[in-house]
């Protein structure tokens, strides 16, 4: 006697290995991958906001605003720097170096918290120049890690794909 709404009558639990397949199939696809590198793209994006925060390292840290241009500069050339990005994309998968950029990210931008919030000692100029450009120099990790994988997995449009996820 088959079940109302079950094909075949094998009960509710009929389908379960399609949806699992199809499941498998969703979270391994290539569909997946880039909406994942939208957000890996999205959240690795702090650069942007300096100046959002650079108002509160200037009056946290005392600094004048030829200092925060300084650090801007810092900030900006962490950011262009992606030659070591992309000679460890080439010899590693894409984990390691996404995995490297979730390092650099946390470490730079938690240096610059822990200044800010004065949880550590002032530190000198030169510190917080080379912590925004660690913090910064994420970007390029994560960026190298989505971007390239995402051109790997959609040769046939990888315009489209760059201008999606650069826009």
């Amino acid at each position: 006697m088959a079940v109302a709404g079950s094909p075949g009558g094998h009960g509710g639990l009929a389908g379960l290995p399609d949806v699992r397949r199809l499941a498998v199939q969703v979270l391994m696809g290539r569909w997946f991958m880039m909406f994942a590198s939208l957000l890996i793209m999205a959240v690795a994006g702090a650069t942007y906001m300096f100046g959002l925060y650079s108002g509160d390292i200037k009056t946290s840290l005392g600094y004048d605003q030829t200092t925060v241009n300084l650090l801007s500069f810092f900030k900006d050339f962490g950011g262009s720097v992606g030659i070591p990005s992309g000679l460890i994309n080439e010899v590693t998968p894409p984990w390691v170096v996404l995995s490297i950029g979730a390092v650099l990210n946390f470490f730079g931008y938690f240096m610059i918290w822990l200044a800010v919030t004065k949880r550590i000692a002032k530190p000198q100029v030169w510190q917080m120049c080379l912590y925004i450009c660690i913090g910064a120099n994420s970007q390029a990790f994560s960026n190298t890690g989505a971007l390239v994988t995402c051109v790997q997995n959609f040769p046939e449009s990888r315009g489209v794909v760059l201008g999606i996820l650069k826009g």
